[in-house]
């Protein structure tokens, strides 16, 4: 009899997982059966999607009140699919919010759980680790500091590395591709990655627009070119459009990276894509005043970009709600376009950073130890 999984991830960063680890669990269980919460790439890789993750999509207190209706409906949907089929595992994706009430649940009905890439509860809310250990038979966790805070509080853990050291694809040449948007390859490039969400392009992508224009002023016939993720709607982009000497590139954030000298980038998981790709970069967020000051409570790091806090320290600066203007966007950005000293700085700490990540093969990892677990039953 094959084995059948239930999936459930949330967000474009964890539907790229998700289908990353479909594939390889497809590849060394032909006739596994995947079914849950993804999104696109989840089901290009072969998974079920019974509920879309993007109409689940949220960020920060407010919006998540104002999708409570939707989130318990999928929560109960996934809980009824698993009473009916039985499936001889869960595998939850990040999403702590929606995914550690789903875990409890389906736990309760005696099926084993195993967390792929863990919440963060080193930096945020680290009671979390109760409810994880409470439910889970396994912790897969991509950072390797991460398997002490596990095995601290006694919960089982494994190290299987970071997906995306596999993920970076393969990327046209950067003079082929900044000539096909009809870019100088001569001229300098700075690339744009504002988010994945919209309320994060709302927050974010008119102060970077704003800020290009800064920068432009200072660094003559520089070029700006935005990552686009493919379910955004186009009106948000506006400020970018404005913006003379730029390019919108929809789902193709590798070659964006790739051919970009510098990146101003969203906090997230772009930061660690750009870091894979070795571009010095500026990382910023901004959330509403409300949300800021309630969840600001609860961080136990004073830093935020991923990168930093693999390295342990600022290695790359990060400008957060307040401080996330243009005119300091600008600043960073020009500095690190025109000061060789302080990029190749940058750059050293970035290679401390994807040493941290693991080799190749985290997917094909977590795959397997997911197969151990759902075969045991």
């Amino acid at each position: 009899m094959s084995v059948r999984l239930l999936l459930s991830c949330g967000e474009a960063s964890g539907d790229l997982y998700a289908g990353a680890l479909t594939r390889e669990l497809k590849s060394l269980a032909p006739d596994i059966q995947i079914a849950g919460l993804g999104g696109p790439t989840f089901a290009a890789a072969g998974g079920e999607v019974l509920v879309d993750y993007r109409g689940l999509s949220v960020t920060g207190f407010t919006e998540i009140v104002a999708r409570i209706p939707q989130l318990r409906g999928a929560q109960q949907r996934l809980l009824a699919h698993a009473r009916a089929h039985r499936p001889d595992a869960l595998v939850v994706i990040d999403y702590f919010g929606f995914n550690g009430r789903l875990a409890r649940d389906v736990h309760a009905l005696g099926i084993p759980v195993v967390y792929y890439i863990s919440p963060q509860v080193w930096a945020w809310r680290p009671g979390r680790i109760k409810l994880i250990k409470a439910v889970t038979e396994r912790v897969l966790v991509i950072f390797p500091f991460e398997e002490a805070v596990y095995r601290q509080a006694d919960v089982p853990v494994q190290f299987v590395g970071h997906p995306l050291v596999d993920l970076v694809h393969a990327h046209p040449p950067r003079a082929e591709f900044l000539a096909r948007l009809g870019l100088d390859p001569s001229a300098p490039v700075v690339g744009m990655l504002p988010g994945s969400r919209t309320s994060e392009l709302r927050r974010i992508l008119p102060t970077l627009a704003d800020a290009a224009q800064r920068v432009r002023a200072r660094v003559p016939g520089v070029q700006f070119v935005f990552a686009r993720a493919p379910h955004l709607d186009d009106r948000l982009f506006g400020p970018a459009h404005a913006l003379a000497g730029a390019a919108i590139v929809e789902g193709e954030p590798d070659a964006v990276l790739a051919a970009s000298d510098v990146v101003l980038t969203a906090s997230g998981t772009a930061t660690v894509q750009a870091a894979l790709h070795d571009r010095p970069m500026v990382v910023v967020y901004r959330v509403s005043p409300l949300e800021y000051r309630i969840g600001r409570r609860f961080v136990k790091v004073d830093t935020f970009a991923m990168v930093n806090l693999i390295a342990g320290r600022r290695i790359v600066p990060e400008l957060i709600q307040d401080d996330f203007t243009a005119e300091a966007v600008a600043d960073e950005a020009v500095s690190m376009l025109t000061d060789p000293t302080r990029t190749a700085q940058i750059r050293q700490g970035l290679a401390e950073v994807r040493a941290k990540l693991g080799g190749p093969g985290a997917s094909r990892r977590a795959a397997q130890a997911i197969l151990a677990i759902a075969e045991k039953r």
